[in-house]
């Protein structure tokens, strides 16, 4: 019952108190890569990357599975979510975003960033805003590809 569920919240709220917080980021400015599969949007970040200095491209999808391959508790959790059949939370694909941020900004001081695959709903844009309200949005690329 009752007692249980805030047994368990203690428990959590315990743990989060103990884990070592992330580095912070500068303030970055992001650039959102929309478009359905296979649109083309890891092809051309890939380009953009090459081309536009500074620049640093990171994939929600590959950083969620990334995160699953390295296990420990995030990766532990998005296993568990995919096992149940559930969504991944948004607050989680924020969470292996910004430690895909912080790991480019602490190899090469980058602060731009180009995020494939991410936001796909309003909720994950929401979760976006509550963890990484800080960094400038500069606009989004929205591939729109017909089937053919």
């Amino acid at each position: 019952g009752t007692a249980s569920v805030v047994t368990l919240l203690k428990r959590r709220q315990k743990e989060l108190a103990q884990q070592p917080s992330l580095p912070s980021l500068p303030i970055c400015e992001v650039v959102f890569v929309l478009g359905g599969p296979g649109a083309g949007k890891g092809t051309q970040c890939q380009l953009l990357e090459e081309r536009l200095t500074g620049w640093v491209h990171l994939s929600a999808g590959d950083l969620l599975r990334a995160e699953r391959k390295a296990g420990g508790e995030l990766g532990d959790l998005i296993n568990a979510k995919i096992a149940a059949g559930e969504l991944v939370p948004s607050s989680i694909t924020v969470k292996c975003l910004e430690r895909g941020m912080i790991a480019a900004f602490e190899k090469d001081k980058t602060t731009k960033f180009l995020i494939d695959g991410f936001p796909r709903s309003h909720e994950n844009m929401q979760a976006w805003d509550d963890a990484m309200n800080d960094h400038t949005i500069k606009f989004v690329l929205d591939f729109e590809c017909p089937e053919e």
